[in-house]
This record gives structure tokens, sequence and C-alpha cells, in this order.
């Protein structure tokens, strides 16, 4: 199948043309033609495989047909997650339809408002926006809706992570009832789903790769080591392995920045991105990525969604991401448009009940290993059966080996007990609300003898030591008094 068989319109065949596109992909090939015939559509497919093409191609050529833009109008609306998609998308548009004769503009956040209300007063045939920042626009009366053809929701899982729901709902509210409405996510829990039911009307699901599945283009890799220890393991593997760009994922804003100064301190050229920085900030810490001057990206998931990086080879995940579904938008930021890439996973003993929640989401275990001077103190247990890579010696036990049971109290840190072999399932989060993939086991409290020397299963032979060390020392300096019997202390009198 050509695109020239999908019936678009002359002008964006001949920029497909100059953009070297052949043939559409599978997502493309389904989508296309439910969106030329208007059809609401939820498409799912995993990243770096054109979805967004599968929804701005079929866009521009209704729009280029259908009638024209009324002043302060928008005839398409396309509401994303974060700052750096709502530029991509944009971008895309723009370049999509090069020789079409249409109006774009973007909306968002973190910079001046004026000269996005400027561009609106024309009217707009395609507008991208994050959610807040349009209802800023709407509030002051830039922009109406009334007209509105075409709602697209990009990554719209990740609006209800971010807590978009009530902005959301204050969007829905302004929109005509009849309007064509597309989905486009590489994830579809359960909460958006629901959100489809709500929103759509006789919708066409397009399902071109299963269910939150990675690319399988992405070679994926767990290293096992202490929390501690991640900053010196990340530099002795980009020393070690000589790798090149590198895009890194940590889980918070300080974090990020922790590790940029460690990298600039070793001479590194790297660079962050989270939502603290002011937007500017964030797109030249891209562009210098992109072009080659900074070498380590480090980002929070601000930076997991819609990113195309072309030829990214590697992403690290410093930290594992609370919500499972966000590691496959991590690592779709390599491996994209049939290319090959690497994902590897720093996982310490806290991570491994979001480790066994992504390989939940994901039905596989991930292949482990352990560094030489960067082994984990405190083990991480098994989640199941690992896999060994290239012969290498695998972290942890297999599942059918059972760990050594000691007679212990309840130990707090789910991440310390021994892991079951079957992976725990993950719990739906509800619409709007922010939630753990994988909720706490109950933990059943278990008497202790006085004076037993507890050792919480899964720490290192060294800290072991130590505590049953000190815990013995102290009981011999001080031994536990025995008081005379006295009978019931009921009234006894003072001394």
């Amino acid at each position: 199948m050509t695109f020239r068989s999908l019936k678009l319109i002359d002008p964006l065949l001949r920029t497909l043309d100059e953009l070297g596109y052949d043939e559409p992909t599978p997502v493309q090939k389904q989508a296309i033609p439910a969106v030329l015939a208007g059809r609401d559509l939820m498409a799912a497919a995993q990243t770096g495989t054109g979805k967004t093409a599968g929804f701005a191609l079929p866009l521009l050529h209704r729009l280029t047909l259908e009638g024209a833009v009324e002043p302060l109008g928008v005839r398409c609306l396309v509401l994303a997650p974060t700052r750096e998609l709502a530029e991509q998308v944009f971008n895309s548009f723009r370049k999509y339809g090069a020789h079409v004769p249409l109006r774009y503009g973007v909306a968002y956040g973190g910079v001046p408002i004026e000269p996005q209300v400027n561009k609106l007063r024309k009217g707009l045939d395609v507008l991208v926006a994050t959610p807040g920042r349009l209802l800023d626009l709407q509030r002051q009366g830039a922009l109406s809706l009334a007209r509105l053809q075409t709602l697209v929701l990009d990554e719209a899982d990740r609006m209800l992570d971010l807590g978009f729901a009530a902005d959301l709902d204050a969007v829905f509210a302004a929109l005509p009832a009849e309007r064509q409405t597309l989905l486009f996510s590489a994830t579809f829990p359960d909460a958006i789903r629901a959100l489809a039911g709500r929103l759509l009307r006789d919708p066409l699901s397009v399902q071109a790769s299963p269910a939150n599945a990675a690319a399988k283009t992405v070679r994926q890799l767990v290293i096992t080591t202490d929390k501690k220890s991640k900053p010196d393991l990340f530099l002795h593997l980009l020393r070690e392995r000589g790798w090149g760009q590198v895009l890194v994922f940590a889980k918070t804003r300080k974090g990020v920045d922790q590790l940029v100064g460690v990298l600039q301190q070793e001479g590194i050229r790297a660079d962050a991105i989270h939502g603290d920085k002011p937007q500017p900030a964030r797109l030249r810490a891209l562009a210098r990525f992109k072009a080659g001057d900074v070498q380590v990206l480090v980002a929070t998931d601000v930076a997991a969604r819609g990113l195309d990086i072309l030829g990214l080879p590697l992403v690290v995940n410093h930290d594992l991401p609370t919500v499972a579904e966000d590691y496959v938008h991590r690592i779709g930021r390599t491996g994209r448009a049939g290319a090959s890439g690497e994902a590897i996973s720093l996982v310490a003993a806290d991570e491994v009940e979001l480790l066994r929640a992504i390989e939940t989401v994901i039905r596989q275990v991930l292949p482990r290993e352990e560094i030489a001077g960067f082994e984990a103190d405190h083990r991480v247990p098994s989640t199941g059966t690992p896999t060994p890579v290239g012969g290498r010696k695998a972290a942890g036990k297999p599942a059918s080996t059972p760990a050594k049971k000691p007679a212990s109290r309840p130990v707090s840190n789910p991440a310390t007990k021994h892991a079951p072999a079957a992976a725990a399932p993950v719990t739906p989060r509800p619409a709007g609300g922010f939630g753990s993939a994988a909720p706490e086991r109950p933990k059943a409290p278990k008497r202790v003898p006085q004076g037993a020397v507890v050792v919480a299963a899964g720490r290192g032979a060294k800290s072991a030591a130590k505590s049953a060390a000190k815990s013995a020392a102290k009981s011999a300096a001080n031994p536990p008094a025995q008081p005379p019997n006295r009978g019931p202390e009921r009234g006894r009198k003072k001394r």
C-alpha cells in the first residue's frame, strides 16, 4: 500500500515525496481512512510508529477541502500533556502541511501569552495546546471553540496522570456536541478507556501493536545496584562502554539537577529538562541535544512523551518511573522508525515493586546484569525467572530457589521481601488521579522473642554482620533487669 492509494490530496503527497516517506506504517494504514471518513477513533500503537502523521495527514486533507476559518475560531484542536510534545506536534503539522494554505498555532504555559493571543485573532485551522493555557485563552476571549470540527487527544493517559482531569472537563464542556474526536496513544489504561466511552461516538478501535507493548527494536536490560551507587555506576558505564548520546530519566527535578551537576564536574556536556526550568531553557536544552552539542540530556517524565530525537541510540532509566506505563513511553525515545536502540534501567532494592509492575505491563521479565564493583549490597529480589544476558551472570536468584527465611518481624519495605515468581497484577488508576501501578501487599504482624537479632531478607552479608554484632554488643552491655515478683501493680505505694 502507498500513500497515494489512501487518496490523499496531491499537495500532501508531494510533501511526503519530499520527506522520503515511501509507504504508510501499520497505524497509518488503519487510521488515515477512518479519519478521512469522519469516524471517531481510538488508536493505540508503539511509540515511533508514526501516530502523529496518522492523524495530521487526513486532518490536513479535510481542512483544505472543507471551508475556511473565522476570526478567533479554531477548526481543529489538538491537546497535548506537555509543552515539548505540543511544540513537536505543531512542527509536524507545519511540516506535513507545507504545501496547503492553512494556519497553524501552538499555545502552552511558561511563555508570554500575548503572542498567542495575537496569533488567534485571524483564526487558526489547527491549534495545538496544553489544557491549562487553552483555558486561559478561552477565559480572555481570545478564541472560540463553537465551530470546532475535530478534537484530538494526544497521550491522554499522561494528561490524567498529570492531574489535568478538571481542565479536560472544562474544555469538553466548551466544545460543540457535533464533532469528530480522536484519541492516540501508545498505552490505553482502563481510565482512558472510560474517558473514551464518554467522549467518542461509535468509535473505531485501532490496535496496531499489542497493548502497552515495548518496541521490539529496543534491547532492554536491568542492571542491579544500590541507590547511592547509581551516579558512579552511570559514569562508569558511560566511559567503559563508550556511550555517545544518552537520554537519561530521573524521578524528581532535584535528582535531575544533582545528576547533571555530577556529570558537569566530570567534564561531561550535560543539560536538564524538567518542570522547574523556564520553557525557553527547556527548548534550548532539547535543541542543543538534537544538534549534538550536549552528550547527556537528563530529564523527568516531561520528556517521556512524543519527543522525536533522530537516531537516539540509548535511553537510561536512572530511576524507574512511578507509573508503569511511562516506562513504555520512556524507552520509546529510542528504536524509532524501525531503527535499533537500547534501554538500560539501574534498579535498586527499593524499586523492586516498580520493576514488577513494569514487567506486568510489558508482559516479560527483563534480563539482569551486575557490574563488578557496583554489586547491590541490598539484593534486588527476583520478579520471575531471570533471563541471562549474553552468558553473563544474572542478578538475583531464580524464582524456583526460595530465599533463606529467617525468624523475623515484618519488613516495612516491600522491596526487601522475597518476591514470588508470578508478577503482581496492576491496579488501574482512577481517572484524573495519581496512583501507583502496584499497591503494597498487606503484611501480617509476627511476634519476635525479646533480644532476638533480626536480619531483613535480602540484605548484604556485610550489613547483616554489622547489625548482628551491634545488637549482640548492646544486649551484653545492658542485660534485661528481672524485677522481683511484687504481685499486682494496682494499689502499690509510691516511694
